[in-house]
């Protein structure tokens, strides 16, 4: 572990795909810009799956799984979804493979196993799912239908990086189907609001709630809201999205339900959905030049125990420090004790610190015998001496503490890179400078919008649910505006 990670302020990319090799989250695959999530990382993401699916399922929402292939008929049903995704497909067109006549141990396509209609491998789920829901949905009585489904989509990129863009990525994807515009808008706005719990409760997240612009808008949306958070560059990353589809795949399906007078109508729809792109949410905003720092509620080890001993002495001390990891693990902890007589105590703390590890306890005989134990927090390295008596308790307070500490560090970078500005040349200087968020006027239109982008690379991350209207002239054509959108350069 002698070899340190670049740093962010060298080179920030470089920095961030080093540690997420280093840390054993993820690496690259022998498949062209698909990952390997290693076991450490795929610990992080089975506990934001199992944090996100309870709360759905507290929700009333309910698992399913669809068929990973889409036939291209069903695919183009919905036109403004279909085009959306178009250049992102991987398309199946062959059902088997033969030998080569012409190359002796090798195979190739057969050219008669052509099939009768190309198969999409899923960039997103909703025309296999609105497919079936005609088959689900016949009456009033059968709404609302709340499914949520944890599945793996592809959507072919050029340039990848590990959990923020690859081929291949995991996700959740929700869809349910609604009698009333009314209820389907408030099923959107429910799923914002639990993602934005989940980021900030968990992940230690700080986020913006807003809508997103045309420009911007889901294909084949009505709206999309999303919530947005700032990465440790100024850059910010969208870290989950829930759209309002309105009657657009009720109809290009012909879904409709017979209501309680009798006739027939369209349902009203939603889709949401988080990723694994969270996890690089996560390592973006919290992680430092030493390695990971990970959120007490999201780490597979919350804490580590290394024994400081000399030789000969480790069997009996493990014995002694036995009841304290006993009662941490009773108190719900995840604790490991890294016994190893392999490597010596250095190369442990250089090791579970770049694992982003929340507490360390380093416990020798003469720690034990003094009824203290050394702790010390990866998010401060700050170093403590807790009483042995209550360990348990002050373990418990201090992961506490460092989740809430985290949290804080990341919304006072956020807030200290939120800028309001009111013309463009302040716009371009904050971009060009520490960059984060800009908080200005735009007269709304998609021109502006796409001008803004082309000269500056920013583009509107959302316009905030909370914030007031206000009147103000647009930063580049100086029209009048409403209200303030963000900018910011993004992932």
């Amino acid at each position: 572990m002698s070899k340190k990670l670049p740093t962010r302020q060298e080179d920030y990319s470089a920095w961030y795909n080093e540690l997420v090799k280093r840390a054993g989250l993820a690496e690259n695959s022998a498949v062209r810009g698909c990952m390997v999530i290693k076991p450490y990382g795929y610990a992080i993401w089975e506990k934001m799956q199992r944090t996100l699916d309870d709360m759905f399922k507290r929700t009333g929402h309910e698992n399913a799984y669809f068929p990973l292939f889409v036939p291209k008929s069903l695919f183009e049903a919905e036109e403004k979804n279909a085009e959306g995704f178009a250049k992102e497909c991987a398309v199946v067109t062959h059902y088997r493979l033969q030998n080569d006549p012409d190359k002796p141990g090798k195979l190739r396509v057969d050219p008669n196993a052509k099939l009768e209609e190309e198969l999409i491998v899923r960039p997103t789920s909703e025309a296999i799912i609105w497919s079936t829901y005609k088959n689900w949905i016949q009456s009033y009585r059968d709404l609302p239908l709340l499914i949520n489904q944890w599945a793996n989509v592809v959507r072919w990129e050029m340039r990848t990086r590990l959990f923020l863009r690859t081929a291949e990525f995991l996700w959740q994807e929700g869809h349910t189907a609604h009698a009333t515009a009314t209820e389907a808008v408030a099923e959107t706005r429910q799923m914002l609001d639990v993602y934005a719990e989940f980021a900030e409760e968990h992940i230690a997240l700080p986020v913006v709630k807003g809508v997103k612009t045309p420009n911007e808008r889901f294909a084949g949306a009505e709206d999309t809201y999303c919530i947005e958070a700032l990465m440790q560059d100024g850059k910010a990353l969208q870290a989950g999205t829930s759209h309002f589809l309105g009657q657009n795949f009720a109809k290009a399906f012909d879904v409709q339900f017979a209501n309680k007078e009798g006739g027939l109508e369209h349902v009203w729809g939603t889709s949401w959905g988080v990723s694994t792109r969270l996890m690089g949410a996560l390592i973006m905003a919290h992680s430092d030049d030493e390695g990971l720092v990970l959120p007490p509620k999201l780490a597979p080890i919350q804490v580590v125990i290394i024994p400081i001993y000399k030789t000969g002495e480790l069997d009996a001390l493990i014995e002694r420090i036995r009841p304290i990891q006993q009662g941490l693990a009773q108190r719900g902890i995840s604790v490991k004790l890294d016994a190893r007589d392999t490597e010596r105590p250095g190369f442990k703390f250089a090791e579970w610190e770049m694992k982003g590890v929340p507490v360390r306890l380093a416990i020798g005989a003469r720690d034990l015998d003094a009824g203290t134990v050394e702790a010390a927090r990866r998010d401060t390295k700050q170093k403590l001496q807790l009483p042995l008596a209550d360990v348990v308790d002050s373990v418990d307070k201090l992961l506490n503490d460092i989740q809430l500490n985290i949290y804080t560090k990341a919304k006072s970078y956020r807030d200290a890179h939120t800028t309001r500005v009111d013309t463009y040349d302040e716009f371009k200087a904050v971009l060009d400078g520490e960059g984060g968020f800009v908080v200005a006027h735009y007269d709304g239109t998609s021109e502006t919008e796409e001008l803004i982008k082309e000269q500056t690379k920013a583009t509107v991350r959302c316009l905030p649910l909370n914030e007031p209207d206000e009147d103000g002239v647009c930063i580049v054509t100086g029209k009048p505006s409403t209200r303030r959108a963000w900018f910011a350069r993004a992932y």
